[in-house]
């Protein structure tokens, strides 16, 4: 079985900054227009070649269940709503395993995990879904210590990541010989090491983001592939959201 995993769950602090407090919206199904030109949507038929896909929410959950409910059955079939009570005092990682422990209840093979704040070319996508074994990915984006998530290998051909939670300056206290603008977007084929990370994460790490649980799988030896995404918008504002949907636009 082939899993794919959304974490949507997040405040959208940035997005709603400046608005009033009963105009905020959750960020993965804001639009000004069609229901869907929303990022979770986009998302979702990307994802439709997965057997399962799971949704963590927990931001105006209602309305992510309200919206979910409002799409194609061939996609609500496929798609199962988990909730994070701990989307406002625990970083994203909490996210990630809460839809880890989900789909590992499953006899699962592969899963792939996307950010729920991502817009990305349907072409680039494919070829992660296409790829054999773990795969990371990379962008062209320049490298903004306030707002990218870095992936450099080190001096042990190790790869790793850096990102500072705190959107402040970063450092990277070891040699390395190449530095990437992570795409935020992972498959993993080895369940035995999944495993393993989500309960070294469960185990200590409550507290951390999502990188603490791939970076787990990682060191537990995988072999992965490296892919570029051709077009990649983290989208953090409103205004990137207008980007995005003329993008779309383009694209029908």
């Amino acid at each position: 079985m082939k899993t794919a995993i959304i974490t949507v769950a997040g405040i959208s602090s940035r997005f709603n900054r400046g608005i009033p407090e009963g105009e905020k919206k959750l960020k993965a199904i804001y639009t000004d227009g069609d229901e869907k030109d929303t990022l979770l949507y986009h998302l979702l038929l990307k994802c439709s070649y997965a057997d399962r896909i799971i949704v963590v929410g927990g931001y105006k959950y209602d309305s992510l269940a309200s919206y979910c409910d409002g799409l194609d059955a061939a996609l609500k079939g496929k798609m199962t709503l988990v909730y994070n009570p701990h989307f406002e005092d625990l970083a994203s990682g909490y996210s990630l395993y809460l839809g880890l422990e989900e789909a590992l209840k499953d006899d699962v093979s592969e899963v792939l995990f996307v950010e729920g704040d991502l817009d990305i070319d349907g072409e680039s996508f494919e070829k992660v879904v296409a790829a054999p074994g773990s795969v990371l990915t990379y962008t062209s984006e320049p490298i903004y210590a306030n707002k990218a998530v870095v992936l450099y290998k080190n001096g042990q051909e190790q790869y790793r990541y850096a990102f500072n939670s705190s959107h402040g300056l970063l450092s990277i206290d070891e040699p390395f010989s190449c530095i990437l603008n992570s795409g935020q977007t992972w498959k993993f084929d080895r369940m035995d090491l999944l495993r393993a990370a989500n309960r070294h994460f469960a185990e200590g790490k409550m507290d951390g983001t999502n990188l603490e649980i791939i970076q787990a799988y990682l060191d537990g030896g995988s072999e992965v592939s490296l892919i570029g995404l051709r077009r990649w918008t983290n989208c953090n504002t409103r205004e990137d959201h207008k980007m995005i949907t003329t993008y779309w636009e383009a694209e029908r």
